[in-house]
């Protein structure tokens, strides 16, 4: 006859919390530098997105013999304005103007206070000026 012996191996609770306190600590320290990282990555990919976009009105113009009218706005990359006779777009890739990485439309006016046209966008907080993610993008800078 053999004998079997059964014996419970897992954790204990004492265990199980030890880790859970561990893993909070630290996602308390990891997670504001992963948070701080994110906001500077949207912020760079907004100033690209204003330089790709401001290369893509420098096509248009090439084309018309001038930018967009505040009126046409960032539209007339897509869709040709009325009486645009010489018109070669569209001249963005997708068939819609893209939003800013905080999901709000890009500023756009013709002729512009800092250039020939001035394209910006708010930041994180859609709001004048403002510091780290919330701070604006603009394209004369």
């Amino acid at each position: 006859m053999t004998h079997i012996n059964k014996t419970q191996t897992g954790f204990t609770l004492l265990e199980l919390l030890v880790v859970l306190g561990i893993i909070a600590m630290l996602a308390g320290i990891v997670g504001p530098q992963v948070m701080k990282h994110m906001g500077e990555s949207k912020t760079k990919a907004a100033r690209v997105q204003i330089e790709d976009l401001a290369a893509t009105l420098d096509m248009y113009k090439l084309d018309l013999g001038a930018y967009p009218t505040t009126e046409e706005g960032l539209k007339a990359l897509i869709e040709s304005p009325e009486g645009a006779k010489r018109w070669n777009g569209p001249y963005l890739q997708k068939s819609r103007i893209p939003l800013d990485p905080w999901q709000n439309e890009y500023h756009y006016v013709s002729p512009g206070e800092h250039g020939k046209f001035d394209l910006l966008t708010l930041g994180a907080d859609a709001k004048e000026g403002g510091e780290g993610e919330d701070q604006d993008i603009v394209s004369w800078q």
